[in-house]
């Protein structure tokens, strides 16, 4: 019988794993120009973390203005930078964790913790945006907010989920350790006539 449950080594590296991939999504994040975009032809606006910019329908040269000179632009970056700057943290301890033979399952807890905090500053930054965005910047057209804004929302989504396994894998110690020996069931052989 081969099982592969937490007690399987190479299982352990699930959850880095997915730390790995919300660095990723962060990434796109933060470099995306898709925070905003126009929604149809003629595409005239478009927006980052860092700048919006906006062009005449027959115009094919784009005018960017820093979202930095904001107030509400400097706080929505300031907290989605910090919290994945955070999340690449978690990221290099959490690989640190599960490379010992041992694994420290307070500093698991730890780093489900830090995840918790990761989470809140991206999800301060990703509300600021939208609402002050269309408040304070005139919007042209139909616009929607789009696939980089999207990548934010996925990083963080995974970063509650990791942030919750982070936080509950201590309650499964012995079985992450294999220190439990696997439960077999039998029948009887009243109920199994076949094996006399």
């Amino acid at each position: 019988m081969v099982v592969c449950g937490l007690a399987c080594w190479r299982c352990r590296w699930l959850l880095p794993l997915l730390l790995g991939l919300a660095i990723i999504m962060g990434i796109i994040a933060l470099a995306g120009r898709g925070w905003l975009e126009s929604e149809s032809e003629p595409y005239v606006q478009q927006a980052s973390l860092w700048e919006s910019c906006t062009r005449g329908e027959e115009d094919l040269n784009w005018n960017c203005e820093s979202l930095m000179d904001y107030g509400w632009g400097r706080a929505a970056a300031a907290t989605y930078l910090v919290g994945f700057v955070i999340l690449v943290i978690c990221f290099a301890l959490a690989v640190i964790a599960f490379s010992i033979e041992i694994l420290r399952f307070n500093f698991v807890r730890g780093i489900g913790g830090l995840l918790f905090v990761v989470a809140a500053f991206q999800i301060i930054g990703l509300v600021i945006y939208p609402v002050k965005f269309t408040e304070e910047i005139p919007l042209m057209g139909d616009n929607m907010f789009s696939w980089a804004y999207g990548f934010g929302w996925a990083s963080t989504v995974v970063v509650i989920g990791c942030a919750f396994f982070f936080c509950c894998l201590p309650n499964w110690e012995d079985e992450v350790l294999g220190n439990i020996k696997p439960t077999y069931y039998y029948s009887s052989p009243e109920r199994a006539p076949y094996l006399n």
